[in-house]
């Protein structure tokens, strides 16, 4: 006779209404039983249950992978899981435009040493892309910098290149950005979702006089009224897009995180587009490194989390990109995935863009006839340094979701295991979306 068991990768934890909450990082999913239901829930979790054994909670329960057959081998189920992440027809490119930046923020580890992406590589991109359109079903371009509007004609033509390309050969197409935001006007706006860049990450580190001393011009002056005004008018316009409104935090300035949150949520707590992502500051190794005043642990992780719970409460809503943390491979870096790549403003191709200077992250180069040249050893370093190698991560409820490859830079330098904020406060993170979700 079959049994059923609790999954292997099961969460549990209880709501401020005394719901319980159940996560499983293998389905992703999360479901929510009402206190009437929570002990039969519990019961049904705790023993195994009889095949012929029948009610709606067994069922979802078993639909939704919070029960699994006895029979079945979940940590074979993690690993082909982890396999399926080695896929090649899906690829992401990180894409920097300029390497220049308009901004000289205080924790920033960039150099600056490139200015805009020159012709052999824009043409490098072109026939790269045309010549693995045959293979891809799904293509996710990412722009980076320094500041990609520095260059915008730039992105322009290579995102008009690349969408051809994926009508063409009917790849699926997604773009993102990540930018100051100083040089995102309402008409910049809307020749980037002409280009489906639909998701964008803008920072704001705190009211006019604290954002201005952190993230400066770079020849001097205040960036915080130029940011806002661009946003109130991206705000205007009709369209499916997301922006996240980051906030980074050290000890210069969490004190006055929450006034900042106040006033976002003044501007944009009735429009779901507008999400904020709260994250410390971290050393990452420029040149300021020694100087910024970061948090301590456990400080970082409360804080993240107090502060996340303090947007909900002032009715904005908290960045997608939270509970797609969440999801099965959710957590995995980009960096650990073999087809996806950083090529430099040069043609330089890396793997994470936290080091380009280090030897171990210069993978090779792309050419103007769309060749590349890799060491697919120096690859097979960022991509297999998870899991396979980490017998704790093996065993972790949380090993679907991030494969031990959170982030393989900081594995490789670090030597400790990367553990991302939302595994180490899962049952937190957990309240948060269920808080949310019920708000909205």
């Amino acid at each position: 006779m079959n049994e059923w068991k609790k999954s292997r990768f099961n969460v549990t934890t209880e709501t401020e209404s005394d719901e319980l909450l159940i996560y499983n990082s293998y389905t992703g999913a999360i479901a929510t039983i009402d206190p009437p239901e929570k002990q039969e829930a519990l019961q049904i979790l705790k023993n195994p249950v009889a095949d012929h054994h029948s009610s709606e909670l067994i069922r979802v329960f078993k639909e939704q992978g919070f029960l699994v057959k006895s029979s079945i081998d979940e940590k074979k189920r993690a690993q082909d899981l982890h396999e399926s992440v080695q896929h090649t027809d899906s690829m992401h490119l990180v894409l920097l435009p300029t390497e220049a930046c308009n901004f000289r923020c205080t924790y920033c580890y960039e150099t600056f040493q490139r200015g805009n992406m020159n012709e052999d590589v824009r043409e490098g991109l072109k026939a790269y892309m045309n010549q693995k359109a045959n293979q891809l079903s799904n293509l996710m371009v990412s722009w980076f910098g320094g500041e990609p509007l520095l260059a915008l004609d730039e992105i322009i033509e290579v995102s008009e290149s690349f969408l051809e390309t994926a009508e063409r050969h009917d790849i699926a197409y997604q773009a993102e950005m990540s930018t100051n935001g100083y040089y995102l006007t309402e008409e910049t706006f809307r020749k980037l979702l002409q280009l489906e860049i639909r998701q964008f990450m803008i920072t704001i580190d705190g009211l006019e006089d604290v954002h201005n001393q952190r993230r400066g011009l770079a020849q001097g002056g205040g960036t915080f009224s130029t940011i806002i005004d661009n946003l109130k008018k991206i705000k205007l316009i009709p369209g499916d897009f997301e922006i996240f409104l980051r906030i980074n935090f050290d000890e210069h300035n969490r004190q006055d995180v929450r006034a900042l949150i106040t006033y976002l949520s003044e501007l944009f707590a009735d429009d779901d587009r507008f999400q904020v992502l709260v994250r410390p500051v971290a050393r990452w190794g420029g040149e300021n490194d020694e100087n910024i005043p970061v948090c301590d642990g456990s400080t970082a992780h409360q804080q993240t989390w107090s502060f996340t719970d303090f947007s909900i409460d002032n009715n904005l809503k908290v960045s997608s990109q939270i509970e797609q943390a969440l999801m099965p491979t959710g957590s995995v870096c980009y960096a650990a995935k073999p087809n996806s790549l950083v090529i430099g403003a040069d043609g330089h191709i890396y793997k994470c863009t936290l080091a380009f200077d280090e030897p171990f992250n210069q993978l090779g180069q792309l050419h103007r006839n769309g060749t590349v040249t890799l060491d697919y050893d120096k690859i097979a370093e960022w991509t297999m340094s998870g899991e396979n190698q980490d017998e704790h991560c093996q065993a972790c409820f949380f090993r679907p979701a991030c494969q031990g490859n959170h982030c393989p830079f900081y594995r490789r330098t670090t030597g400790f295991r990367p553990c991302s904020f939302e595994k180490q406060n899962i049952k937190k993170v957990l309240q948060l979306i269920w808080k949310s979700h019920t708000l909205t």
